[in-house]
């Protein structure tokens, strides 16, 4: 009888340690579909300048809107934290094939978008045994706008 004891033992603990890695992943993760885009506006050189942080499973802004035709520099870092992050955006429609690690000291990349669309942007990071950052909500949306 104690041996059955054990192994239901066992399973309840795997079954909860599941429900609570789904909770957790449910209430961390946003539903940047439905976010508020950050909007971004043209300094006085014309440029559209946002800073976009990754951090633990998460990038804010989540949903960023820029315009066609002007200049992009984004401004990109890390919090800190053991987890390595990076920032991803590939869409061969707008012409974004972007990956760059990301790290506490800030980096910028520019790109000016020539049509207008909107791209998945996640982190491309996986830890062994354990899901992706991109399945664990780390993900946003950049839409180029007229």
């Amino acid at each position: 009888m104690m041996v059955a004891d054990k192994k239901t033992y066992g399973k309840i603990i795997r079954v909860g340690m599941l429900m609570m890695a789904a909770l957790i992943t449910l209430a961390t993760s946003k539903a940047w579909a439905n976010a508020e885009p950050y909007v971004a506006t043209p300094d006085g050189d014309g440029v559209q300048r946002i800073r976009l942080v990754g951090g633990s499973y998460f990038f804010e802004p989540e949903h960023i809107q820029v315009k066609v035709g002007v200049p992009v520099e984004l401004v990109v870092s890390r919090e800190r934290g053991l987890a390595p992050h990076d920032l991803v955006i590939q869409s061969e429609a707008l012409g974004l094939d972007i990956e760059e690690e990301l790290e506490r000291e800030e980096k910028v990349i520019r790109f000016t978008p020539q049509v207008p669309g909107r791209v998945v942007f996640h982190c491309g990071k996986k830890l062994p045994f354990l899901p992706s950052h991109r399945n664990r909500g780390m993900s946003g949306v950049l839409e180029v706008v007229e």
